[in-house]
C-alpha cells in the first residue's frame, strides 16, 4: 500500500507558493497562513499594477483566480503525487476527482454533505477574477455553493494539487480589494456562490488524515 508523507509548512505565503515540491512520494502538506495574502493564478499577470492591495501577494504556479488566505480563515493543504502514482490521470478535466472524493468523504466524517462537481468548468463575470466564483471538475460544494477550491501544477514528474477550504467568506473585503464592479452586484453574486464550512479546520484537518490512514 502506497503511504503519504505528512508535512507541516510555514513561513512567507509567497515563498511557499513559488517553491515546487519534489515528486519522488506522496505528500500531503498543511500550511500555517500567519498573515492576509492575495494569491493570484498564472493567468492574472497584469491586476497588481491596476489595483492597489492592502496586503501581501503572489502568483501561484497554477491558474485560476485569486484566493484571499487570512488566519483562521482557510485550510490550505497541497496534495503532492509522482507521475507513477495510480492516483496520476492523463486526462486533466478529471485528474482532480478522486481529490475531491476525498474532500466529501472528510466531510462527511465531521456531519456535513459535500458534493463534488464531476461536470465542465462552470463560468460567470467574476470566475476568472475570484476562485471562488467559479467551479471546476474535482471542486466541492456545500448546500450548493462552493466551499473547496482546487489548482492543479502538473510537470513530466508529478502533479501537485493546491486546495482551499473556507471558513470565512470576507466577500465585501475581497470586493473591494480587486476592484470588481458593479461593487453591489459582485457582492450578491459572490455570497450565492461559494460559502465557508461550518466547523473549524483542526476539525476537518482530522478527518481528512482520517481518508488516507
Amino acid at each position: 500500500m502506497t503511504t503519504w508523507t505528512i508535512k507541516n509548512s510555514t513561513g512567507s505565503v509567497s515563498q511557499r507558493h513559488l517553491t515546487i515540491p519534489t515528486f519522488d512520494m506522496r505528500q500531503i502538506i498543511f500550511h500555517t497562513v500567519d498573515e492576509p495574502t492575495m494569491v493570484f493564478g498564472t493567468a492574472q499577470k497584469n491586476i497588481t499594477k491596476e489595483i492597489n492591495l492592502n496586503c501581501e501577494f503572489v502568483r501561484r504556479k497554477s491558474g485560476g483566480g485569486a484566493v484571499f488566505l487570512e488566519p483562521e480563515g482557510v485550510l490550505w493543504v497541497d496534495f503532492v503525487i509522482p507521475k507513477s502514482d495510480h492516483l496520476w490521470e492523463n486526462d486533466i478535466g478529471r485528474s482532480s476527482l478522486w481529490l475531491g472524493e476525498l474532500w466529501v468523504k472528510a466531510l462527511k466524517e465531521i456531519g456535513i454533505e459535500g458534493k463534488v462537481h464531476r461536470d465542465g468548468l462552470l463560468k460567470n463575470r467574476f470566475s476568472s477574477q475570484v476562485c471562488f466564483a467559479g467551479l471546476a471538475t474535482g471542486e466541492v460544494s456545500v448546500l450548493g455553493k462552493k466551499s473547496i477550491g482546487i489548482s492543479q501544477r502538473r510537470t513530466s514528474e508529478g502533479a501537485w494539487f493546491q486546495c482551499a477550504a473556507l471558513f470565512s467568506w470576507p466577500v465585501e473585503k475581497i470586493v473591494d480589494m480587486l476592484q470588481l464592479k458593479p461593487r453591489e452586484k459582485a457582492i450578491e453574486d459572490l455570497l450565492h456562490l461559494a460559502a465557508p464550512i461550518e466547523c473549524n479546520s483542526e476539525e476537518l484537518a482530522t478527518a481528512l488524515l482520517k481518508q488516507v490512514f
